[in-house]
Parts: structure tokens; C-alpha cells; sequence
């Protein structure tokens, strides 16, 4: 059975265009890596939990921040590892810091030694074409659907 995660991609617009805030994972495992790490916040939905419930939720424990304002709908992808992804979008600023949750894990692994991390160790307002180059390669789909929303030109983005 596929697994489901939701969340949400705030974005700006900008005299040059619009901007999209992505997330970088935390934990030794991401650490020192960049291209195709950064996601939007989002988080894993039980069985019981409402999808819009879930990306509210996972972007507030994520960032810190409330999301507000109207959403738009982005649809589902789904990702390499089968995972299912849905995803909205509302317009929104920031300008730090952001408050992660933490995690806790055997670190490093068989050492019996156990680590707490934050979830989300970085975040940053990327260009539409950065953040191409950025994202989870199966997420760059809630981009294509948010320009479709924004009617930017897609020339523009690649």
C-alpha cells in the first residue's frame, strides 16, 4: 500500500518573477547534499488524517510558520520510492529563522549512540528555475502546475 504525504509550497512574486520557499532535510544523511535533495515542507498522513489537515500541520512543524490565505490546489506525484505526494500552494513571505521539529535516530548507525536532529535545516526562496534544479525531480511537477496557475511563461523557468 502507497504511502501518502502532504504539504505546501509558499511562494512570492517578484518584480523578475516568481519564487517558491523550499525546505532541506536535516540529519547526517542529507547533510552534504544539494540537487535534488530540497523539498517542499511536507510530511507522512495517517489513514485518519484529512491530506489539507496534514500539509498544514507538517509546514507549521517544518518552518514554524502558519500558513495563511487561500490555497491552491497542485495536485498528487508520485516519487521514486512510491511514496504519494499531495501538495497546494498559497502566496506568503519570510524572512527567517525557521523552527523545525526534531528527530531522534542511532547516529552513527550500530553504535548504539542516539542523536537528536531537526527535520529541516535549511530553508530558502529559490527562482522558479533554481528551485528546478533543487527539488525532489518528482515534486518539479507542483512547479509546472503553479506557473500554470501564475501563467508564467514556461521558457522562462527551464
Amino acid at each position: 500500500m502507497a504511502k501518502f504525504s502532504a504539504g505546501l509550497v509558499m511562494f512570492r512574486r517578484r518584480r523578475d518573477g516568481a519564487e517558491v520557499f523550499l525546505v532541506h532535510p536535516g540529519g547526517p544523511f542529507w547533510r552534504n547534499k544539494d540537487a535534488g535533495a530540497w523539498s517542499i515542507p511536507k510530511g507522512e498522513s495517517s489513514q485518519e488524517e484529512d491530506l489539507l489537515t496534514t500539509a498544514r500541520r507538517e509546514f507549521l512543524e517544518e518552518t514554524g510558520i502558519d500558513p495563511q490565505g487561500p490555497l491552491i490546489a497542485l495536485g498528487e506525484v508520485k516519487q521514486a520510492g512510491g511514496k504519494i505526494v499531495a501538495a497546494w500552494a498559497f502566496e506568503g513571505d519570510w524572512a527567517g529563522p525557521i523552527r523545525s521539529n526534531r528527530f531522534t535516530m542511532e547516529w552513527p548507525p550500530r553504535s548504539g549512540k542516539v542523536q537528536q536532529f531537526v527535520e529541516v535545516d535549511r530553508a530558502e526562496w529559490f527562482s522558479l528555475a533554481e528551485a528546478r534544479s533543487r527539488i525532489n525531480a518528482a515534486q518539479t511537477a507542483f512547479l509546472d502546475r503553479l506557473c500554470e496557475h501564475l501563467e508564467v511563461r514556461d521558457d522562462l523557468v527551464r
